[in-house]
């Protein structure tokens, strides 16, 4: 089952996003062939860094919430809301993300 994670940054995350954003890498890596797509969210600048946007399978809502609990951001507290909700891709890719 597929789980889009909507996570925002709470305000004075910026120094503990860049901080604990090696270990966050690391731990999406571990689950990389089951990742959709994940990214930052930013603001209009598209640098800013507000938050995260991921989209990753898991065998079910347990297995996705035991996974988002260990994730580096959230044990570090950054994430001032999180949403986890299932995720069905109606919409044929037509066209690639630019790469980053």
């Amino acid at each position: 089952m597929i789980f889009a994670f909507h996570l925002i940054d709470r305000p004075d995350g910026a120094d503990l996003r860049q901080r604990v954003r090696p270990e966050h890498k690391a731990y999406l890596a571990a689950v990389a062939e089951r990742i959709a797509f994940a990214g930052p969210l930013t603001e209009d600048d598209g640098k800013t860094m507000i938050g995260s946007l991921l989209v990753i399978d898991f065998e079910d809502r347990a297995a996705a919430m035991r996974w988002a609990a260990d994730e580096p951001f959230t044990k570090a507290g950054l994430y001032q809301t999180v949403s986890v909700l299932p995720f069905t891709n109606l919409w044929p890719q037509k066209a690639g993300f630019p790469p980053a």
